[in-house]
C-alpha cells in the first residue's frame, strides 16, 4: 500500500507501528506525508500571451515553424558570395543593389549587395562583411580580407526547428517566454486555472487594522504577511478576515472557504488551549492530520482536508507563521498549481560569524544575516532575538540558519546550511 492510496483517516489509523509518530514528526517526514496527498488542480483556460506573466503552462508549446524563418545577415554590410573571390586580397567589388530588413532586393546580386541586419540574405549570396572593414567609394567597395561561407549570417531555424519542443508543460512562464512565444506567431496558450486561496486569523485577541486595541489585544499581523507570501506565489487570494475563538463561526467560515478554495490557510487555534478549536472541528467537517513538527519555530502545524479543499492550520506566533510556510506551504502550492518541476531550496554553505546555541532533538531555522566578505566567502550570523513572536527578526534578516535534529551548539567558524529568502519565489 502506497502514501497515495490512503485517505487521511487510514493515515492517522496506522499509527507509530507504520514509523508514523503524530507527536514529534520530522520535519522531512512531515513533507513527504503533506506531499503524498497533492494532486495538480486541474481546470485550464486560454489565455493572451501578454496576460500569461508568471502563469503555469498546462501544454507543452511545440514549435510549428522556424524561428527566423530565412536566412538573414547578423550585421550592417555587404553581402557577396565567396566563390567569386581570389583567394588574396585586396578585393574590390561593384555594389549591384541593397536589401533593408523587411524589404526586397532592389538591383541584382551579380557582385555585393548593401545589407542591413535582420534583412534576407538574397539568394547565391552566402557571407556579409561588416561596413567597417570595407571601403565604399563610387558605387564600388574593397576590402582586404576574404570572409569564411556564412559569415555573419543567421541560418534558418538557428534559434528554433520545427517540431521543436520549446516550453514545457509545467513552466512557470517567465518575461523571455513571452517573446519566444511572440517569435512563433503565438498569440494565446493553455494555463492552468490559478489555484484559489482562502486564509482567516483566529483568536479573540486578534483585532482588524482601524480598530481601537484593548488590553490584551494585538493588531493582525499574520494576514499581511501571508497576503504578502501569497502574492509571491500568484495564486488567487480570498481573505475572510479575523475569526473569533467560537466554535460555530470558525466551522461557518471554514465550511464557506472550502466550497470556494481549493486551499485554506489559518493562522492561530491549532495548538492545545483550551480555546484551540481547529482540530476538533476539521474531525468534524473533514480529515485533519494533526502534527507537532520536531522544529522550531513552528512546532504546531495542521494538515487537512474538507471535501476536496486542503487545509493548512499554521501556529498564531508570527514567525512561526511564516516558517511555516516557507517551509510547508510554499512547496504544496506550487504543486497544486501544476508548476514542475518544483524549484528546489538551494542549501549554501556559509561561516559562522558567531557561535549559536541549539539543543539536540528538532530541526531549527534560525533568522540570519548572509553577507560575502571582501574574499567572496560566504559568511552568516544569527540574530540575537529568536523569539517565535518577534516578527522584526524576520524583515532584518534575510535567510534562515537550518540547523538538524541531530546538531547541537554551534562554535564559531563552522560551518552551517542557510537558505535565501529570495530563494523561496
Amino acid at each position: 500500500m502506497t502514501l497515495k492510496n490512503l485517505s487521511l483517516s487510514q493515515l492517522m489509523s496506522l499509527g507509530t507501528s507504520s514509523d508514523y509518530d503524530p507527536h514529534a514528526m520530522s520535519v522531512k517526514k512531515a513533507k513527504t506525508w503533506i506531499r503524498s496527498f497533492l494532486n495538480v488542480v486541474t481546470t485550464k483556460e486560454n489565455i493572451p500571451i501578454q496576460d500569461a506573466l508568471h502563469r503555469i503552462l498546462a501544454q507543452p508549446i511545440i514549435a510549428s515553424m522556424h524561428v527566423p524563418n530565412y536566412d538573414n545577415s547578423a550585421m550592417d554590410g555587404y553581402a557577396v558570395h565567396t566563390d567569386r573571390l581570389k583567394n588574396e586580397g585586396p578585393f574590390t567589388l561593384k555594389i549591384t543593389g541593397k536589401v533593408f530588413a523587411g524589404n526586397v532586393l532592389q538591383g541584382n546580386t551579380k557582385e555585393a549587395v548593401h545589407i542591413m541586419t535582420g534583412a534576407y540574405i538574397p539568394e547565391g549570396l552566402n557571407a556579409v562583411i561588416p561596413q567597417e572593414y570595407v571601403e565604399v567609394h563610387n558605387k564600388k567597395i574593397t576590402f582586404n580580407q576574404k570572409p569564411h561561407p556564412l559569415q555573419n549570417v543567421r541560418l534558418r531555424g538557428e534559434d528554433i526547428q520545427i517540431g521543436q519542443t520549446i516550453l514545457q508543460k509545467g513552466r512557470l512562464i517567465q518575461p523571455c517566454d513571452l517573446g519566444l512565444l511572440a517569435s512563433l506567431g503565438i498569440e494565446t496558450i493553455e494555463v492552468y486555472q490559478k489555484i484559489k486561496v482562502a486564509f482567516f486569523s483566529t483568536g479573540d485577541e486578534i483585532v482588524t487594522l482601524g480598530n481601537t486595541l484593548k488590553v490584551g489585544q494585538v493588531f493582525d499581523s499574520n494576514r499581511y504577511s501571508l497576503i504578502g507570501l501569497l502574492r509571491r506565489l500568484h495564486v488567487e487570494i480570498h481573505d475572510f478576515g479575523v475569526i473569533p475563538d467560537d466554535k460555530a463561526s470558525i466551522e461557518h467560515t471554514l465550511k464557506k472557504a472550502s466550497a470556494l478554495a481549493d486551499v485554506i490557510i489559518t493562522t492561530g487555534g491549532v495548538s492545545v488551549g483550551e480555546a484551540d478549536y481547529i482540530k476538533e472541528i476539521l474531525k468534524k467537517i473533514g480529515e485533519i492530520l494533526f502534527w507537532k513538527i520536531s522544529m522550531k519555530p513552528g512546532r504546531p502545524l495542521a494538515y487537512g482536508k474538507i471535501g476536496a479543499c486542503h487545509y493548512f492550520g499554521l501556529p498564531g506566533n508570527p514567525v512561526s507563521t511564516m516558517v511555516t510556510f516557507y517551509q510547508f506551504v510554499r512547496e504544496a502550492l506550487l504543486i497544486l498549481s501544476g508548476q514542475e518541476p518544483i524549484p528546489a531550496i538551494p542549501l549554501i554553505k556559509a561561516q559562522l560569524l558567531e557561535p549559536i546555541k541549539k539543543a539536540p532533538g528538532r530541526t531549527e531555522f534560525q533568522r540570519g544575516i548572509f553577507l560575502q566578505d571582501a574574499t567572496g566567502q560566504f559568511k552568516v550570523k544569527a540574530l540575537k532575538d529568536q523569539g517565535s513572536g518577534i516578527l522584526r527578526s524576520m524583515s532584518e534578516a534575510n535567510c534562515f540558519i537550518v540547523l538538524e535534529e541531530s546538531q547541537g551548539p554551534l562554535e564559531k567558524d563552522v560551518y552551517v546550511d542557510i537558505q535565501l529568502f529570495d530563494s523561496f519565489f
